[in-house]
Parts: structure tokens; C-alpha cells; sequence
């Protein structure tokens, strides 16, 4: 089980100061050759949920537009800001809309320059005999939250549900908890543990997709410094289009490239677990279709920014715009 966990404040403080300073040694000989090299951070292990990046890079959608991608593999040691303001890395993956207000808010020079998932995976899973036919029913109840879902998604559930902090529970990315106890609520993603849940516990949970119920966060982003975006906008757009291409081919083509490529760098994985997270993402709408993969605009923006600032989370008057830029967004076929 895992969750990726975002970044708290006290990780953000220097975050300027460092990305102004550290910034990645150019390769002279891939850039004679009319190359760019970028290093890619993911926010996990491989799993479907970053087929895109790993089909792009498997079928060639980065060689084409003239980019040499590395792609390093999250974990729970992996800290994408860091590396991005480090300049170990030069796009990391964001995993949802408060890694990259945050960054804002620290004054970080980081964008985010696609979204990747339209609707955030994140879930609320339920037994389903006990008469929770909705997210509203679940007020009153105990909910197993991690500390980074307190001050994410929890916000949200606050202000829209009038869920109080007495409900949450520590969450140790166990379902055990969940299965021992019928009146429990749990968190997860929509691709990843309602299958484990269905499969080990032989029980088959309720599960409650956020976004539906107008959760306005996006996720998996592509993360670039203000410095790339000013130093080589023609990669960051062909990083863009080709990670977009990645996306649209794993989802609705062959995604055995893409798979193979994932189960190289993850052995824990299975196909089986792919499968039905790749089913689970087109069923959901959660990447999107053709012309909507990679997109943003600013209503999502200014409806997510509305909700956390009137929850105290960021100032009213911070300049939200700085964290994310409709420069580069996906062309389409």
C-alpha cells in the first residue's frame, strides 16, 4: 500500500534560493547533436498511474521531439520539489494541487505546465452494507486519513460535508483497520485499494471518487522550474506533447510497451494490478479523452485556490497564478 505524501511547509522554506542557485549542467555534446536531456522524477514507483510518462518513453514519443528523457523513480525517500530545487532534476510529477500551491505560497520559481489526471484519484471506501449511499452519509463517522490527506483533500470535506476533526483516524496505509471495523471509512485511490481491498479481504467496498462530487484538484502534473521555461520553452512544449502522446496511446492503445517498461523498474508489481488500474482510470475519466489529456484552465484553478484560502490554508491574497501556467498545455493529435 502506499500514498504519496505532499509537501509541507516546513520542506518549502530556501526552496527559492536553491532553485535560483542549482540548475542542471548543460550536455554539450546532446546539445550539438540537437538534443535536450531532461531528468524526469516521478512521485512513486512505477504503476499504472504514471503509464503515460513510462509508454512515452518506451515508444519513442520523447526521441521524436528531440528530447533524451531519464526517468527516476519515486518512493517514500523521493521528495520531487526537492529534487527540482536542487536541480538534480529538471520535470518532476506533482501529485495533486497542494504541492503546487504550496510551492507558490513558499515563492518557489516551479510551475506546473500540464495535469495529466483531470480528476484527482483520490477516494473515500465504505462497507457496503452500512447504508452509505453517498459522501454525505459519512458524517459522523470515523474516517482514516494520513497526516498529508488532514491538510489536503480533508479541507475540502470540511467545507463542503461539515465533517468535523473528531472523525479522522490515523491512516498506516493498512486496510486491516477498515476491514475489522464495518463503521470505518478509508481513504485511497481509485485505481490502486478498493482492488486490493476486494481481493485480500474477499469483500467488495463502496467506493466514492472525490472528483465526482466536484473535488476540484487535478493531478499527476509535469513540475518545471520558471529557469527551463525560460531557458528552453520549445522542450518543456515537446515534453508536454510527447508525455500527452504517452498518455493517449497507454490508455487507449497497446499499452504493453508501457507496461513492460513499469514492471522492469517495479518487480512488486503485477499485471493484473496494471490492468485494473488502467480499466479504473478510463472507467472514472480520470486522464481524460484525445483533447482533454494534459489540460488546465483557470476556473479549476481559481474554484481549488477559492476553497483551501477560505479554509485558512493559504492567504486570501496570495498570487495562486504563480503556480501553474497555460503556456504549454497539450495541442492534441
Amino acid at each position: 500500500m502506499r500514498r504519496r505524501a505532499f509537501v509541507t511547509t516546513g520542506i518549502m522554506l530556501g526552496l527559492t534560493a536553491l532553485i535560483a542557485a542549482c540548475s542542471p549542467t548543460p550536455d554539450k555534446d546532446a546539445a550539438s547533436a540537437g538534443v535536450t536531456k531532461l531528468k524526469l522524477a516521478t512521485d512513486w514507483r512505477a504503476q499504472a498511474e504514471l503509464g503515460g510518462y513510462y509508454q512515452a518513453l518506451a515508444t519513442g514519443e520523447y526521441k521524436k521531439r528531440g528530447l533524451d528523457v531519464t526517468l527516476i523513480q519515486g518512493g517514500p525517500a523521493v521528495n520531487v520539489p526537492q529534487l527540482l530545487a536542487t536541480g538534480a532534476v529538471d520535470v518532476g510529477v506533482g501529485s495533486n494541487s497542494f504541492i503546487v500551491m504550496n510551492l507558490a505560497k513558499e515563492g518557489a520559481p516551479v510551475k506546473a505546465v500540464a495535469a495529466f489526471m483531470q480528476k484527482d484519484p483520490q477516494v473515500l471506501i465504505a462497507h457496503s452494507d452500512q447504508g452509505i449511499n453517498s459522501i454525505a452519509d459519512m458524517k459522523g463517522r470515523p474516517i482514516l486519513l494520513s497526516d498529508a490527506s488532514i491538510t489536503a483533500f480533508w479541507v475540502w470535506l470540511k467545507a463542503k460535508y461539515r465533517f468535523t476533526d473528531d472523525q479522522a483516524r490515523k491512516y498506516n496505509y493498512s486496510s486491516a483497520p477498515f476491514l475489522a471495523d464495518k463503521r470505518v471509512i478509508q481513504q485511497g485511490y481509485a485505481t490502486s485499494e478498493p482492488y486490493l481491498i476486494e481481493k485480500e479481504g474477499k469483500i467488495k467496498p463502496a467506493v466514492f471518487l472525490l472528483a465526482d462530487s466536484g473535488y476540484p484538484a487535478y493531478a499527476s502534473m509535469a513540475l518545471v522550474p520558471d529557469s527551463l521555461i525560460a531557458k528552453n520553452p520549445a522542450a518543456v512544449q515537446a515534453f508536454v506533447e510527447a508525455t500527452a502522446a504517452g498518455w493517449r496511446s497507454y490508455l487507449y492503445g497497446d499499452p504493453k510497451p508501457g507496461d513492460a517498461a513499469i514492471l522492469k523498474d517495479n518487480p512488486e508489481m503485477t499485471q493484473d494490478v496494471l490492468d485494473q488500474a488502467r480499466e479504473k482510470m478510463r472507467s472514472y475519466g480520470i486522464v481524460g479523452k484525445d483533447s482533454e489529456i494534459g489540460q488546465m484552465s483557470d476556473a479549476r484553478w481559481a474554484e481549488f485556490f477559492q476553497v483551501a484560502s477560505e479554509q485558512g490554508v493559504y492567504p486570501k491574497t496570495m498570487d495562486y497564478k504563480k503556480a501553474y501556467t497555460l503556456q504549454f498545455l497539450p495541442k492534441g493529435q
